[in-house]
């Protein structure tokens, strides 16, 4: 095919999830662009890993992008791929688009979770029939299935035409789960060694302190489950307020947004870490303690639900210890565990910025 055929696109992306997803989309895309009729073009996508410049509003100015970017590497088209969150107003923005120099953002968070590299995909076909005025790719307003929340307005941002947000309830909460994604809860478990150390040293004890067994022993199902919800919430609330994790000062949906996104972040990420110490507890008691011995001291016979409560008191108490051993965690170590890159950059700028305002 002549080389003039050939439509080169590019993927700048930020460093993590984004450029991780752009790779992925780069492979797919030329395929599934053929396949629904990209006007007879072949495309080509390049990705370009490296931090998104902001100003100091946290936008992104796609004109001054896109001047920087396309000349230099002879790009026909530029999609760029960000972790930071977009609002207008309360309604998430999942797109910007810039008609005229051909360049678009795409805000990873309004995908949400579930199936977010397909929402993504469809978006980006969406924007690239816009840019490139392909009439056979779907139009921006033709959002249907996961995209049926999708509208398309009239951007109030400089140098931004279009825009498409996500409307009702679903979008917000999309948005949110987009944001908690990003900070990838999962990390706490190895990131916060000191308060794990705690955590399982606790759980130890419980493994050989017989009072412990008997208590385990005497509590219902539903007790337990009340006292292991009460050691997660405590150790996410102690978290949260010894490190001023918690938004104040500023709109109060944006506070509740990112306190939502915290709080849920560390949610997961807590119990994650529950599930890995409640795993080495139970291991710990069934080699440690005999079956015969731990019947002669609960005075009936024993099995594995009798291990398993054990464990399950024992992990909720060493969570409790584990709350008092993230004190002893740096303030980035915390940051690092809890939020992903763009979320640390902006807590960090912000309290710059209340440092210096104080």
């Amino acid at each position: 095919m002549p080389a003039e055929r050939t439509r080169v696109v590019g993927l700048l992306a930020d460093p993590g999830f984004a450029t991780e997803l752009a790779d992925q989309l780069a492979a797919e895309l030329p395929e599934v662009l053929d396949r629904r009729g990209g006007d007879g073009f072949r495309w080509r996508f390049e990705v370009v890993s490296e931090p998104l410049a902001l100003d100091p509003d946290n936008n992104l100015r796609l004109v001054e992008t896109a001047r920087d970017w396309r000349p230099r590497r002879g790009w026909d088209l530029m999609v760029c791929l960000t972790d930071l969150p977009r609002r207008i107003g309360t309604r998430p923005v999942i797109a910007d688009l810039d008609r005229r120099h051909g360049v678009a953002l795409i805000s990873l968070p309004g995908a949400g979770w579930l199936c977010a590299r397909t929402r993504v995909r469809e978006v980006l076909v969406m924007v690239l029939g816009e840019l490139a005025d392909v009439a056979r790719l779907p139009a921006l307003a033709s959002g249907k299935g996961r995209l049926s929340s999708l509208r398309r307005v009239d951007s109030p941002t400089e140098g931004v035409d279009i825009s498409l947000v996500l409307v009702g309830l679903r979008g917000r909460l999309r948005l949110m789960a987009g944001m908690v994604r990003d900070n990838r809860p999962w990390r706490l478990v190895p990131s916060l060694s000191t308060s794990l150390a705690a955590a399982a040293a606790t759980g130890a004890f419980g493994v050989f302190y017989s009072t412990i067994w008997s208590m385990a022993d005497a509590l219902t199902v539903v007790r337990l489950a009340m006292v292991s919800v009460f050691a997660i919430a405590v150790m996410v609330t102690w978290i949260i307020l010894h490190h001023g994790l918690w938004e104040r000062g500023r709109p109060w949906r944006e506070a509740a947004l990112y306190n939502g996104v915290t709080v849920l972040t560390l949610l997961i990420g807590v119990a994650c870490m529950y599930v890995v110490l409640f795993g080495l507890t139970a291991l710990a008691a069934m080699v440690v303690i005999a079956d015969d011995y731990l019947a002669s001291q609960l005075r009936h016979p024993v099995g594995l639900g009798d291990y398993t409560r054990l464990a399950w008191l024992a992990s909720s108490l060493g969570t409790v210890a584990g709350a008092l051993g993230s004190s002893l965690e740096s303030e980035d170590a915390v940051l690092a565990a809890t939020y992903g890159v763009r979320e640390r950059r902006r807590r960090v700028r912000r309290r710059a910025e209340e440092d210096r305002s104080g």
